[in-house]
Parts: C-alpha cells; structure tokens; sequence
C-alpha cells in the first residue's frame, strides 16, 4: 500500500455494562441504524439467559462468545491451476468479529418469536457447547484439521 493504514476507530462502552465488547456486538446486530433498538433486543436476552441459566447473564454471553469464536480458518488459494483451501491463523480482532456474526446469523434463523428470545436461545446453546453457531465453528476446524497438508502453500 502507498499510503499508511487508516486508524481504528474507538467504540464507546455501553450504557448498562460498560463493555466495548456488548457495544461492538450490538453493533454487528444493528439494522440500518437502529442502535436503541438493538440495545433494547441484546439486554432482553441478557436477561433471558440470566433467568434461564440461574447466572450472570453478561459471563454466560461471554462465555458463549469464547466457545463460537474459529482459531483457524480456510482459505482459498490458486496455485498451478488447482485450488487448494489453505489452513491459517486468524488475528484476535478478526476471530471476535467471526465469532459475533456467526452467533447473531444463527439467532436470526432459530424459530422464536422475538429476536431477543432467539438471540437468548442460541447464547444458551452456544454456552452449552451445542447449536448452530457452534457447529459452525467445528466444522470450520474440521477443515482447516483436513486441510492440513497444504499449510506449506501460505501466504
């Protein structure tokens, strides 16, 4: 690149909790601008999984977080006119964004009524070690793990 890499913007803490992380998460939720309204949504289901679980619904949400968030992903790669899909390491900013979207993703697609009581639903699921996000970032070490031999091909 010619010119310097441009600078990280600073995400404010959120109002209840004080954490960037809840701020960057809901972040991620938002539709079209509609922060209040993903706040509102996110700290249903906080409470959702504090009622539920009988614990701190914010540690169970980050423990979730932890237990869906990729260490390893694959990447495509052209070499000699075949492709091969390349195993690599993933910066922590990246796996937390990953691990973000694969949660909410797999919320929006759970059969709940609201999207609080989804988005509870699959912080449960993820805290248990169970549900579709986590399933995802399994199948997504099953393939780097498969994958394996062609790590010498890295960027």
């Amino acid at each position: 690149m010619r010119k310097s890499k441009p600078k990280k913007i600073e995400v404010l803490p959120d109002p209840r909790f004080n954490d960037v992380m809840v701020t960057k998460f809901v972040n991620n939720m938002m539709y079209r601008g509609k922060k209040n309204l993903a706040y509102k949504v996110f700290y249903e289901a906080i409470e959702a999984v504090g009622e539920r679980s009988g614990e701190d619904g914010l540690e169970v949400w980050k423990k979730a977080l932890a237990n869906v968030t990729p260490s390893v992903e694959v990447r495509s790669r052209r070499i000699g006119g075949a492709t091969f899909q390349i195993p690599s390491e993933i910066r922590p900013s990246r796996k937390m964004s990953i691990g973000m979207k694969n949660l909410i993703k797999y919320s929006r697609a759970r059969h709940e009524k609201s999207m609080g009581q989804k988005l509870a639903g699959e912080i449960l699921a993820a805290f248990k070690e169970e549900g579709a996000a986590f399933k995802k970032k399994e199948d997504t070490h099953r393939m780097a793990e498969a994958n394996k031999a062609f790590s010498h091909f890295r960027f």
